[in-house]
């Protein structure tokens, strides 16, 4: 790498970002990435992840694609990006189509430096074919611990980035998160080739957050809180819930004692959701009480205190949602009220996710029985998830994790149908194309369903009628809709697949297929245990929380609450006292067979759990759904195997 590239670097961070030095870990992060070399940053929530990559994408000839998981996240980096010269975009469900339109004449014009996606976009036929005539110089991919089984937010979609790095042929690969254990690091680092000397940690120690930990029960948990707002200084603060409907009421009950506060969850519109964040953005005394979602990139640097409602779903929860907390460096409160009640309502979450053994092997038979090496076939997630009453995000997991045992391969992402309307006559764009073309598209049109406003066609029956490709027909419409000759729309998104291999022994193939959802689910509530672990532990509990991602500070904080004198918190659950109604779980039972059809499905009637078979058939409004909602999973089940026993 020629060195005025790193002094080209360090005058964009001076004149075009208003910096005058660099932050722990940034120069070490972009020298690797202006060298050609992939790299992994570690850094703590709010220490400037983000410029690793927005300062080389400038040095850079190419496309940066900036992989990110939240709308809000997008949102925020572009306009900061803008603000500052910077012709960047996102593509997301919230853009308009004349922005759409936009971002695409941009990336043909290459124009566009920046392009931030969410990673379910690479599901997509078209933006796919788009990259693949771009030249990406850098994929980054936000919050990168997704990729990993041992992460505490493993996402299908993030796993497959790696295969999707090397078809596109990128220039370099940056991961960035603020939560790996040393197992996760070492993941990603194999999964996008990154060298040792390339993994830049810089870690997680903040000496300005006071953490401390408070033993409650639910009943005095808003007490607490109230008085906790009332006898500090006043400043932004977050509230963070588990439940929507506990976001709901906390937010109402502060606003009632006096507070601006205001609840943010995934239950509520978007538009709420954005006008709920514009205005804490903006202010400096307001509180929102939130679900997990809300923060996530979020670049607010006096936010004086982080509360914890409820307890935190795992410990690398716990450091992002501190971490959001006084990135101005002046001191700030993180507190979380502790109840053993929150246990099972998190642990319950994951036995939600883990799908029945009935439904595994039914979801197998389905995608495997009958076939051969080498047949394609395709698939709709939403589709396997009501048919076998498994979560659609699950289903994914599975057939990632077939892909990954070699018996699938991902072919292509597709859409079923393709709509259009003229922006001018079909005459006239006819007549732009020579014999052979103008009989294709002449025979495209004539095969489409004609409504009001819009043409349709299904595509695989279109391609059989005309005996062609399937590429030949989705570029030619691409190519009218950039023409500016109609206007694309798409329906119907599913997943291609080829059969590699036939397992000889197809139970076999099941039983590994519920080891590892068993495995995961005994993770997950590892996660659990650790939180309860880590508040009944003995000494500096910044010292222990740090243990835990493998940093060892060599010394107590001096400033938490346990180094301030405060005792261990031990959360003790009462003992489990439960007993179903028989006559109506035999009557429910008899006429809602595919939604109560084992006893992994009864418990989660009963603890609360939604279901896409439970919503189908609208048992979820049932007066005895959730009647079990306080009680472990575990022992409902066990308890709902004995009645059926």
């Amino acid at each position: 790498m020629p060195p005025n590239q790193l002094d080209a670097a360090r005058t964009l961070l001076r004149e075009r970002f208003g910096f005058a030095n660099y932050r722990p870990g940034q120069e070490a992060v972009i020298t690797h990435l202006l060298a050609g070399r992939s790299a992994l940053a570690v850094f703590p929530t709010g220490s400037g992840k983000s410029l690793c990559y927005q300062l080389p994408a400038l040095l850079l000839k190419g496309l940066t694609v900036v992989v990110s998981p939240l709308i809000a996240l997008m949102k925020d980096q572009t306009d900061f990006l803008r603000s500052r010269g910077i012709e960047a975009a996102r593509l997301d469900s919230s853009v308009s189509r004349e922005a759409f339109e936009e971002i695409q004449n941009a990336l043909r014009e290459r124009r566009l430096k920046l392009l931030y996606v969410a990673p379910e976009r690479f599901s997509n036929e078209r933006f796919l074919a788009r990259l693949k005539t771009l030249a990406i110089d850098l994929l980054v991919i936000d919050e990168a611990h997704c990729i990993s089984e041992w992460g505490h937010n493993f996402r299908p979609d993030y796993l497959k980035l790696a295969r999707y790095a090397r078809e596109l042929k990128v220039g370099r690969v940056l991961t960035l998160t603020a939560t790996a254990t040393p197992a996760v690091a070492q993941d990603i680092c194999r999964e996008f080739a990154i060298v040792p000397e390339a993994y830049v940690h810089t870690g997680f120690y903040r000496p300005n957050l006071h953490l401390r930990v408070t033993a409650c029960t639910p009943r005095r948990r808003l007490h607490l809180l109230i008085e906790r707002l009332k006898s500090r200084l006043p400043g932004p603060t977050i509230v963070y819930v588990t439940l929507q409907k506990t976001s709901e009421s906390v937010a109402t009950a502060l606003a009632k004692a006096g507070f601006a506060a205001e609840a943010y969850h995934a239950g509520m519109e978007s538009e709420q959701r954005e006008i709920v964040q514009n205005r804490f953005m903006a202010a400096t005394d307001r509180i929102v009480v939130a679900t997990i979602a809300f923060g996530m990139g979020i670049d607010k640097a006096d936010i004086r205190a982080v509360y914890h409602y409820n307890l935190p779903k795992s410990l690398e929860n716990y450091a992002q949602e501190i971490g959001r907390a006084g990135r101005d460096g002046l001191p700030s409160d993180c507190e979380i009220f502790a109840a053993a009640e929150d246990l099972t309502v998190l642990e319950n979450f994951t036995y939600g996710d883990t799908p029945a053994p009935e439904s595994l092997r039914d979801l197998l038979r389905e995608l495997l029985h009958g076939r051969s090496a080498g047949d394609v076939f395709d698939i709709s997630n939403y589709e396997l998830s009501v048919r076998h009453d498994i979560r659609a995000l699950v289903v994914s997991t599975a057939l990632t994790y077939l892909e990954l045992d070699g018996i699938i391969e991902a072919t292509a992402p597709f859409y079923t149908t393709y709509q259009w309307k003229f922006r001018r006559p079909p005459e006239e764009i006819l007549n732009r194309f020579d014999a052979e073309r103008r009989d294709f598209l002449e025979r495209l049109f004539g095969l489409a369903k004609v409504g009001r406003t819009w043409n349709s066609v299904v595509l695989a029956d279109a391609v059989a009628a005309m005996g062609g490709e399937r590429e030949r027909v989705v570029k030619a419409l691409n190519y009218l809709e950039e023409k500016g000759d109609l206007e694309l729309q798409v329906a119907g998104v599913r997943q291609g697949y080829r059969v590699r291999r036939v397992p000889e022994d197809l139970p076999a193939t099941w039983h590994e297929l519920r080891r590892r959802f068993a495995t995961r689910e005994q993770s997950d509530i590892a996660r659990v245990g650790a939180v309860a672990a880590l508040l009944a532990g003995e000494g500096c509990l910044v010292r222990r929380l740090l243990r835990y991602f493998g940093e060892e500070l060599g010394r107590d904080c001096g400033h938490c609450g346990c180094c301030g004198g405060d005792l261990p918190v031990k959360l003790e659950r009462t003992a489990f006292s439960w007993e179903p109604p028989r006559q109506e779980l035999a009557e429910l039972r008899a006429q809602h067979p595919r939604a109560l059809g084992n006893a992994r499905q009864i418990a989660r009637f009963f603890c609360g759990i939604n279901s896409p078979a439970l919503t189908a058939a609208k048992l979820t409004r049932h007066p005895v759904f959730g009647s079990a909602g306080e009680s472990p999973f575990g022992d409902v089940m066990a308890t709902v195997q004995q009645v059926l026993a």
